[in-house]
């Protein structure tokens, strides 16, 4: 009786939320049944300014899958190299290498492998865009959820330990909560990046064949090739739009809710709030659903894999088993790299030694800009994040802000913006840098926002009460608690310049092309060229490059601000 007095009846919360599950669902079926005549290499993107909401819901609807995919490799890759050592040695500088490749190094073997997988169809063109974009979106996701899970407090861990918990139980309600607020914030970079990436991945060409995919992306992307400044700005409002959407429906309730996992003692007084997330909070249909559905799975998910686990290790025919699968998985990788390899030297037998001493001049080159949008972008990113993070009422009306910068495509910039700096002393060598700044200066931004917003309040109340002065709470309190997420930035933030560099240093429109001398202009014209000895060249060498700079100097100071400046 006391339940159903106090349990409210249908209202308007339930309402908004049955309507937009209905409305999601039909979206998606009209998506999945929508068939038209298609033809990859002779599609046209109409520049018609009513076909921006169906353009706007087909690129919307890729990034899903693409963030969709990203999530679940997230957890399974960052839970191996935080929990496995024998993986991490090799999980980590390979992610390195992963996230250092350039989209348009993938573009080649992701689209010949799925237009020969469904040729003549729509589809193999979709899921080599879904794949391109989630190159774009995943990696900054898994050093942030890595981060989060070697940082769990020592005393965390020894209590989830003294009160039995299962591994799958300890990442449910411990490891998994504690990386929630750098996964959401990097999540939200995530999608920045997919959309920078977007033009990219929707309208590309390879060789004599030209793909283009109907959605913002290649609307974009026509528009500036045709100089249709009125249909560019069009696109852009469309993408704003749809960004300030996704930030009141998706990333305020997210970064509201995930404010709960925060480690600390003393609530703060400005805690982040969301009205879409008090409506789905007294939403009786998701309070069903919960009960129903997420409750019971939960409980079958934990008897299921604390049952299991134990099975496995004690059981010696199953342990062999899994032995094997493990030794066939090792050897099928082995002889897929072996393979590789020789196919790699095959080509690479084929250079002359001056396209290789081109390429290393080339990425040295790309490297002296890389590392001055690196500090470009750190000058102005520590101080304005730290404010953001600190200040929640100021965080509220800046956030959608830095959301909507992040988000807006630099490429769709890059025509405009070239033509302005091109005539400027160094031409497009001093304006590639700032288009790298434009790309790559988010991931910092954002790295920074989630350090300082996870300071717990008590040990910001601690420095208010011994009255440290400005300089000293920096030094004392708010660098060394940054200072991880900092330095993820900085990685995520390299990756991305190198990838940037491909549309940085090779811009085409109005039928010129300006290229500015570097790695990413050789990639660029290799891949349009089918030049794959001297792609294959120049993204080997970019990666070799980036991964050791990140074991030599990233990683060794990031290992040191974790140990040193964890919460434990």
């Amino acid at each position: 009786m006391n339940d159903a007095r106090e349990r409210p009846g249908v209202g308007m919360a339930d309402v908004l939320v049955g309507a937009s599950i209905l409305a999601l669902i039909s979206v998606v079926i009209a998506w999945a049944t929508h068939a038209h005549p298609y033809t990859a290499e002779s599609g046209h993107i109409s520049l018609v300014w009513w076909h921006l909401p169906l353009d706007a819901v087909y690129s919307w609807l890729r990034m899903l899958a693409a963030y969709v995919i990203s999530l679940i490799f997230t957890l399974v890759y960052a839970y191996l190299a935080a929990f496995n050592s024998r993986a991490e040695k090799i999980l980590i500088p390979l992610l390195d290498m992963l996230q250092s490749i350039p989209v348009l190094s993938f573009l080649p073997v992701v689209l010949l492998a799925f237009v020969a997988l469904f040729p003549g169809s729509r589809i193999g063109v979709n899921l080599a865009s879904i794949v391109l974009i989630f190159t774009g979106q995943v990696w900054n996701m898994v050093f942030a959820v890595y981060h989060g899970f070697i940082t769990v407090p020592r005393d965390l861990r020894e209590s989830a330990l003294s009160l039995n918990l299962s591994p799958w139980q300890r990442f449910r309600s411990l490891e998994l909560p504690y990386a929630m607020v750098g996964l959401v914030w990097n999540s939200m970079m995530s999608w920045a990046g997919g959309w920078f990436f977007l033009m990219a991945a929707e309208m590309f060409s390879l060789g004599n064949h030209a793909y283009q995919l109907q959605g913002l992306g290649s609307y974009l992307q026509t528009a500036a090739n045709q100089g249709r400044w009125g249909a560019e700005l069009a696109g852009l409002i469309t993408l704003v739009l749809v960004i300030v959407l996704m930030d009141q429906l998706i990333w305020r309730p997210l970064l509201a809710w995930a404010d709960k996992f925060k480690m600390e003692m003393v609530e703060g007084a400005d805690r982040p709030r969301s009205t879409v997330l008090r409506i789905l909070r007294r939403s009786l249909i998701l309070d069903w659903l919960g009960r129903i559905v997420w409750t019971p799975l939960t409980e079958w998910s934990d008897r299921l894999f604390s049952a299991t686990l134990p099975r496995i290790r004690t059981h010696a025919t199953v342990a062999s088993t899994v032995g094997l699968i493990r030794w066939l998985i090792v050897a099928f990788v082995v002889v897929v790299i072996v393979t590789a390899l020789q196919g790699a030297y095959r080509l690479i037998s084929q250079l002359t030694s001056g396209e290789v001493e081109i390429v290393a001049l080339a990425t040295m080159a790309t490297l002296g800009r890389v590392v001055a949008a690196l500090l470009i972008s750190v000058v102005w990113t520590v101080p304005v994040g730290v404010f953001i993070g600190l200040n929640r009422k100021w965080a509220a009306r800046l956030t959608p802000v830095s959301q909507i910068a992040a988000s807006v495509p630099a490429t769709a910039l890059f025509p405009g913006l070239v033509a302005l700096l091109i005539h400027l002393r160094g031409g497009l060598n001093v304006a590639s840098v700032v288009l790298m700044v434009l790309g790559t200066q988010w991931y910092i931004l954002f790295n920074v926002i989630a350090g300082a917003s996870a300071i717990p309040e008590d040990l910001r109340e601690a420095t208010r009460m011994f009255r440290l002065t400005r300089s000293k709470t920096w030094t004392v309190l708010i660098l060394p608690a940054i200072a991880p997420f900092l330095i993820t930035g900085i990685i995520t933030a390299a990756g991305g310049a190198w990838n940037a560099s491909i549309v940085a240093e090779y811009v085409s429109f109005h039928s010129h092309v300006y290229t500015a001398f570097g790695v990413g202009a050789i990639i660029a014209r290799s891949s349009q060229n089918h030049g794959f000895s001297v792609l294959l060249l120049a993204t080997g060498t970019l990666a070799v490059t980036v991964v050791a700079i990140n074991r030599l100097v990233w990683r060794r100071l990031y290992n040191k601000a974790a140990d040193r400046y964890s919460v434990s």
